[in-house]
């Protein structure tokens, strides 16, 4: 309606008498301007008959003719809005939103060497004590340390030596191989071994203080049906957690140890602490 239209153009001309320009141009003066500026328009903006359209057709050019206006110094214009009916602003509290998305738990920072876990990974040591091939009985493997290596843990005569108590993850991987090649001299005179059924295992111990005994961990292994006349191979790989006590010792044993790949890749023996 005509009312509605004219309240319109009233607010707007009572926000440009709030207006001043950096070299102290009224507000009266930019509202003259901008009437001047919308008189080639046709209808003056107090009419009663000015349409919604040509309504913000000349918001925008007034404001357009304000921005225009020779200022002296940046031309900033700045509004007063003391005198203007407002509602107070609250408060914005972030220090409960930032504690919100904080993460409640411990703060945890990267471990230093010292403060790191137990742990050891030892490949097998080479040359290796075989026992005579005729011999059933199993026999414990010897490991590397100098291509190894082990944190917080001890070793000695093929055991690793528990230090710290905790919850460990233990792994042992063992790798048979057997091939005969009969023009090869240095085995002329050695009479072929039968291997058309030999039994591989692997056995992992848990060797307590408390309970002044070992106990068998794991077990894995087959029968293999070799020749001997080609190359032949087989890996055992087994893996447990185990609850260790400060003095307890972990070692492998093997049948056929005489069997043994020597390569620390494929051959090794380890165990890493989970926690307490």
């Amino acid at each position: 309606s005509a009312a509605h239209n004219n309240a319109r153009v009233g607010r707007w001309q009572r926000a440009f008498g709030r207006l001043s320009s950096s070299d102290g141009a009224s507000g009266s003066t930019l509202w003259q301007a901008a009437r001047s500026k919308t008189q080639g328009h046709g209808d003056h903006p107090n009419t009663a008959s000015l349409s919604h359209t040509y309504l913000f057709t000349w918001v925008a050019e007034a404001v357009t003719q304000i921005l225009s206006l020779p200022f002296k110094h940046t031309g900033i214009i700045t509004v007063d809005l003391s005198t203007a009916p407002h509602r107070p602003i609250e408060e914005v509290q972030t220090e409960p939103v930032l504690n919100a998305l904080r993460d409640t738990r411990k703060t945890r920072r990267c471990k230093t060497p010292k403060e790191s876990l137990p742990s050891a990974h030892l490949p097998i040591r080479r040359p290796q004590e075989y026992p005579k091939k005729d011999v059933r009985q199993a026999i414990t493997i010897d490991w590397e340390e100098k291509h190894g290596y082990h944190h917080k843990m001890g070793y000695q005569k093929g055991k690793l030596l528990v230090i710290e108590p905790g919850f460990y993850y233990v792994y042992a991987k063992t790798c048979f191989r057997y091939y005969r090649i009969p023009e090869d001299s240095s085995q002329a005179e050695i009479p072929p071994v039968d291997v058309s059924n030999t039994q591989l295992i692997q056995y992992v111990y848990h060797e307590s203080i408390k309970w002044n005994k070992a106990v068998m961990l794991m077990k894995t292994g087959s029968t293999m049906r070799w020749n001997d006349t080609s190359y032949n191979m087989y890996c055992a790989q087994q893996g447990r957690g185990v609850q260790l006590e400060e003095g307890d010792a972990l070692f492998v044993n093997v049948s056929n140890a005489w069997m043994l790949d020597l390569e620390g890749e494929g051959t090794y023996f380890g165990a890493i602490k989970l926690g307490n």
